[in-house]
């Protein structure tokens, strides 16, 4: 776009893009106030300046989800771009995460329908480029993360600026995209829903994934011996990295066998986003009184938990949905979320990240997650 040499390319004002006149201010020390299309005073400028017409760009490139199905479907669309309401914001997102519920929202499969056609994605973090009226604690080029149930396979997204995560700038983009819906999944089932102490034994299924290994590392964290299980020995090398004790493969070997080898008396806790065959299988290796967490279903099979193993573990079966969460435990919500950036902030947890895919790939990085051959996060590359 063409712009003036009498001023910087680098003012935040060029670079939010967002002018809709042509002003000549006169060379003099005054200041003039500069409108942008949102409607609210965006700065002053000093000196003689010439604004261009409309250096906006019209469009965004997005993913589409024309009707539910497979994710071989979707499509790649330019879409007007976001224009945000008093109380929102609008973000260039710089990446996407790819997560397991992305695909069953596209497969209508969700425990919540999303009508088509609409713009999957979930988890995304970027750069503020839009502001709305009444907007106090965001403010225009601020790095940003955020979740929302759709939308985030696109170039620009406009979201509720209360559902914004303000970054410090150190933080990489592509880590923000990664750690917050696995690890604050993890953090809530392992610390406010499971309550796991120190010193206890947990078992992780599929711990290689998103949230699996997310779980692996905050639980070592909190001083938990650790048990890992996934489907093959490149996975769990990773899991060992992230503070595993022990490993099962259980391609290789039975579940139940190898646990008895490992605790003759048992796990304290199960962290289950898998389901399938293996819950049954796990839930039998629990000790007395011990508890068992459901938290997903990555094999796409609900499993049938015979109640009598309940009884006569005295255990207990606990379910847990990051969205709902914060609805229902407000206070625990907000203590695990301090507690959870914290951990961020510092570099004590920090996602990893196994592959990142350009916009047009965008089939190829959900088939890696849901064939489970990813290794922690799948991200979409979506801005520079």
């Amino acid at each position: 776009p063409k712009y003036a040499s009498s001023i910087s390319w680098h003012h935040p004002l060029l670079r939010s893009g967002r002018f809709h006149e042509t002003k000549r201010t006169p060379s003099s020390s005054s200041s003039r106030r500069t409108e942008v299309d949102s409607g609210y005073t965006a700065g002053e400028f000093r000196g003689s300046v010439d604004v261009i017409v409309d250096y906006r760009a019209t469009v965004m490139r997005c993913v589409v989800c024309r009707e539910h199905g497979s994710v071989d479907y979707l499509v790649i669309e330019d879409r007007p771009e976001p224009i945000c309401e008093p109380h929102q914001v609008v973000v260039d997102i710089a990446y996407a995460a790819v997560n397991f519920p992305d695909v069953l929202i596209i497969e209508n499969k969700y425990q919540v329908s999303v009508p088509a056609p609409f713009v999957p994605g979930s988890e995304f973090s970027g750069v503020v480029s839009r502001l709305g009226d009444s907007v106090e604690n965001i403010r225009l080029a601020d790095h940003v993360s955020g979740a929302t149930m759709n939308g985030a396979f696109a170039e620009k997204i406009v979201v509720d600026a209360s559902t914004l995560r303000v970054l410090d700038p150190s933080i990489a983009l592509d880590k923000a995209a990664a750690f917050w819906v696995a690890h604050a999944t993890a953090y809530h089932a392992l610390r406010s829903v499971a309550e796991v102490l120190p010193g206890e034994k947990v078992l992780i299924l599929g711990a290689a994934g998103g949230v699996g290994l997310a779980a692996v590392e905050i639980a070592a964290l909190r001083g938990a011996e650790v048990i890992a299980a996934a489907s093959s020995d490149d996975k769990l090398a990773v899991c060992i990295q992230r503070g595993a004790r022990h490993t099962v493969n259980y391609l290789t070997s039975d579940l139940r066998d190898s646990l008895r080898l490992i605790s003759a008396h048992g796990v304290d806790v199960v962290i289950d986003p898998v389901g399938g065959p293996l819950a049954e299988k796990a839930l039998r290796t629990l000790r007395w009184k011990g508890r068992f967490v459901t938290i997903g279903f990555a094999s796409g099979e609900i499993p049938r938990i015979p109640l009598n193993l309940v009884l006569l573990k005295g255990c207990v079966v606990k379910g847990f949905e990051i969205r709902t969460f914060a609805e229902h435990e407000p206070t625990l919500a907000a203590r695990d979320e301090t507690e959870l950036l914290n951990l961020f902030r510092t570099e004590q947890l920090s996602p990893h990240i196994s592959s990142v895919y350009e916009i047009d790939k965008v089939a190829d990085a959900l088939h890696q997650v849901t064939s489970r051959r990813s290794i922690g996060k799948v991200l979409l590359r979506l801005g520079d």
